[in-house]
């Protein structure tokens, strides 16, 4: 089969599109024929190579994907060939305490497709039965594959570690990335009040689009002293960032007495100052969040289905000019998901 591989860490010109042997589905997996994938930040970081982690070069990178079951291994019973299904992105044992309540996110074993084993940058990939999620006849494979990674992630943050609540503001960074554009959704599907950050002025009413009420360009303004003055000088229930170092000190500034602040990625950097009066008068809390359960993910499916929430799709590209895909993400040129369809 053909797929893009990654043999060693580095620029553009390490995503390799080649031959390499079709898999098969193993006990308990299923083969699935690839039809879309879609990038992802973690991509980027996959082939850059992240120091102190060890990735199991050669690898086939990409989280998310849709396609149609082509065969199943030993001991997998369904869905049955030709059934159109997207893949959740997270891997687990699926035998410890913590995949057993639901907390398969908890894991000691947790990986990502695309990143800890081969993901959907091919024309073939197998992955555990429970990966696989039939998809409804009225989502293209297009939007079955932008969205898992990116509402899972928002999701969890908003709604399982944030727990936003009717009427709260909840401050959302990089608006117009893949998980900014979830998370917006996801924080007007439960109706809070959304101010967001963006970093270009073409990018503002995209995001508005999306339900943001307030739209601050980050590098015009102060977003921590704008978000105090949105909410009279009360501040914000709750920020969502993965920015890391460049937010952390304004985040903490602009958050209200009780606040949230819920953290899932650095791309700016992993070191942090605190100003810990802050956190201990004003009760604040800091929360980690990394992906989220299949449970959640099977809920947002759900509300895809029903048009509740959608994927937003900047460009869609042929497999093969998967480096232009990495290069539009580290320009920051993209609104929303980057698909990489038609596989053939």
């Amino acid at each position: 089969m053909r797929a893009i591989v990654i043999r060693e860490h580095g620029g553009l010109d390490r995503l390799e599109w080649t031959e390499c042997p079709k898999p098969s589905p193993g006990p308990g997996e299923i083969l699935v024929e690839m039809k879309a994938a879609s990038l992802n930040h973690l991509d980027v970081w996959v082939r850059r190579g992240i120091p102190g982690v060890k990735y199991p070069l050669p690898l086939i990178p990409g989280c998310d994907g849709a396609g149609v079951v082509a065969e199943l291994g030993a001991g997998v019973t369904g869905p049955t060939p030709g059934t159109r299904v997207a893949l959740q992105p997270g891997v687990s044992c699926g035998r410890c305490s913590a995949c057993s309540s639901g907390d398969d996110f908890l894991c000691r074993h947790y990986g990502i497709l695309g990143e800890h084993r081969d993901g959907t940058q091919a024309e073939f990939i197998s992955v555990p039965a429970a990966n696989v999620m039939p998809i409804e006849d009225g989502l293209s494979f297009e939007s079955a594959a932008a969205f898992p990674l990116v509402f899972l992630t928002a999701w969890h943050m908003a709604v399982t570690r944030a727990r936003l609540l009717p009427g709260e503001t909840v401050l959302i960074h990089a608006g117009a990335s893949g998980v900014g554009s979830a998370a917006i959704q996801i924080a007007k599907l439960h109706r809070a009040r959304v101010l967001t950050t963006v970093g270009a002025a073409d990018k503002v009413e995209r995001v508005r689009a999306l339900g943001a009420d307030e739209v601050l360009l980050y590098r015009d303004v102060d977003f921590a002293a704008e978000a105090r003055r949105l909410t009279g000088k009360r501040g914000v229930d709750a920020v969502l960032d993965h920015v890391g170092t460049d937010t952390w000190e304004g985040n903490i500034r602009s958050l209200a007495a009780g606040g949230r602040l819920v953290i899932c990625g650095a791309t700016s950097g992993y070191e942090a100052r605190t100003n810990l009066r802050l956190l201990f008068f004003k009760n604040l809390s800091l929360l980690g969040s990394t992906m989220g359960s299949k449970a959640e993910l099977l809920r947002i499916a759900g509300l895809m289905a029903t048009g509740d929430l959608h994927p937003v799709i900047d460009h869609v590209l042929p497999l093969q000019q998967v480096a232009d895909g990495h290069r539009r993400l580290e320009e920051r040129s993209v609104v929303g998901k980057i698909v990489i369809s038609p596989i053939t």
